[in-house]
């Protein structure tokens, strides 16, 4: 809803700065009119200074050279008319025929306000007579009798400030009224924008201006209710499947299991035979761990693992997973260094302990496993910005930066929807990935300060949203 209260702020903003701006042009385009209107001297003006300028002589009336240029210039005829007579005595040569040469009382006073034969006056007076200018017909237009209320005049700047505020008004109510269907129709398109995302299912009703629009958001609700019903449909097939096949393999791999070991303490096979059934018995192990990590991993991607947490020493968590792997270690093939201070011994987390310690488990195996002539195991704890870092590296065969991007960024080919059935890294580290995501932690894995492979994991010990810092070896 935020998306709409803005949209109508920036109409109602469009709207003010577009009145204020013609406002402000038809104020611009006036004072140009009024000033190319008032560019040369005024009428008025030019009469009075015409009435300076003419002289009585001897001879007669006389104007001055200047004046009769500016009159000439302008096309303007001139008369001067006796006070006592009320006869023309003096006029210029471009007088008009149709003008008189003789006026009453009541004439002189009418053109003095107005016109002559049609023809736009303007006075000045003399000693002895009155001036008239007239200028062409079409040059001027006078109003006859001006007369205004005194009220209306001193009123009339709040009068035009009051009319301008109704106008205003009047636009702003014209604008709201017009755009009101179509911010009807904004509205529940904005709404159904955002409901999408959340996977809600959107339905808008396709009439107005905006029909098209809600065609096609109903159309797209309708492609992505149909996609995420067949994506539960086939995760819930997948986890299915996976919780049947581990099912039915139990039972047969147990006898598999169980007679294989009677064999192996069979005193009549030789010694062939039973490094035979050795390999049978160790095979088949990997194929119970193998079922129990694919149900695992299901259960911690489908929420159905419970989680048990509570405040666990960790460093106490990681030393005992160490000594149960040193004391497995019969040959001594694979050695593990406990990295971790001697005066840090405690490093207290709100989390699964059985969880955790399965991740451990999956990372020293990840290192046994993929360094068959063995190799040292580097294990630390550490604490490092209010995290606890748990550190696992090897100086095994190690990784490319190819294969150390594709581990970080690479979804499982378990849970991926790409069409392919590569492998892309095993469930055990798809494990220890769930794990740390169940507890709000991180999985960094890159290559180690010794050569190998290495794999950090860092858990927030009083937020869920902890800073990380990913060092200790190159991701």
């Amino acid at each position: 809803m935020k998306s709409i209260l803005k949209l109508i702020r920036r109409f109602v903003n469009i709207l003010w700065v577009s009145t204020i701006l013609i406002i402000v042009l038809n104020i611009v385009i006036l004072a140009i009119i009024a000033s190319k209107q008032a560019a040369g001297r005024s009428p008025w003006t030019t009469a009075v200074e015409t009435a300076k300028g003419l002289k009585r002589t001897k001879n007669g009336y006389e104007l001055s050279k200047d004046m009769m240029s500016e009159l000439e210039s302008e096309n303007v005829w001139a008369i001067c008319i006796d006070n006592n007579t009320h006869k023309v005595v003096w006029h210029t040569d471009n007088l008009p025929q149709e003008i008189p040469m003789e006026y009453s009382i009541s004439e002189i006073a009418f053109f003095g306000r107005g016109y002559v034969k049609d023809y736009p006056t303007f006075t000045g007076g003399t000693e002895d007579g009155l001036v008239v200018l007239g200028y062409p017909k079409e040059r001027y237009w006078k109003e006859m009798y001006p007369s205004w209320d005194y009220d209306f005049i001193a009123n009339l700047p709040k009068t035009l400030l009051s009319m301008l505020g109704c106008n205003i008004s009047l636009i702003f109510l014209i604008y709201v009224i017009t755009n009101t269907k179509m911010l009807k129709s904004v509205r529940p398109i904005a709404e159904g924008i955002e409901a999408l995302p959340n996977g809600e299912a959107v339905w808008i009703k396709e009439k107005g201006i905006l029909s098209e629009i809600a065609v096609k958001i109903n159309q797209t609700s309708g492609i992505l209710q149909s996609q995420n019903y067949q994506l539960k449909k086939k995760e819930t097939a997948r986890a299915n499947w996976i919780a049947g096949v581990s099912h039915d393999i139990r039972t047969p791999l147990s006898m598999v299991m169980g007679y294989a070991g009677q064999l192996e303490s069979d005193s009549h096979l030789t010694t062939e035979e039973q490094k035979k059934v050795s390999v049978i018995l160790r095979q088949s192990e990997r194929i119970k761990n193998l079922i129990n990590d694919l149900n695992l991993a299901s259960k911690l991607e489908y929420n159905m693992q419970p989680v048990k947490a509570g405040e666990e020493n960790v460093v106490a968590l990681v030393r005992q997973v160490v000594v149960e792997f040193m004391n497995m270690d019969i040959e001594t093939r694979y050695p593990i260094v406990w990295l971790t201070e001697e005066t840090f011994t405690t490093c207290v987390v709100n989390v699964d302990g059985a969880l955790l310690k399965r991740a451990m488990c999956n990372l020293i195996w990840n290192c046994m496993n993929h360094n068959e002539n063995g190799c040292s195991i580097y294990v630390q704890v550490k604490e490092e910005q209010r995290n606890c870092v748990i550190c696992v590296e090897d100086d095994g065969a190690g990784v490319s930066d190819e294969q150390i991007e594709a581990l970080n960024h690479t979804p499982h080919y378990m849970f991926s929807d790409a069409n392919t059935m590569t492998q892309r890294h095993g469930l055990g580290l798809l494990i220890v990935k769930q794990i740390m995501d169940t507890h709000n932690g991180e999985t960094v894995m890159g290559h180690s300060a010794y050569g190998g492979f290495g794999v950090k994991l860092i858990l927030p010990k009083d937020q869920p949203e902890a800073s990380r810092k990913n060092d200790g070896f190159e991701k």
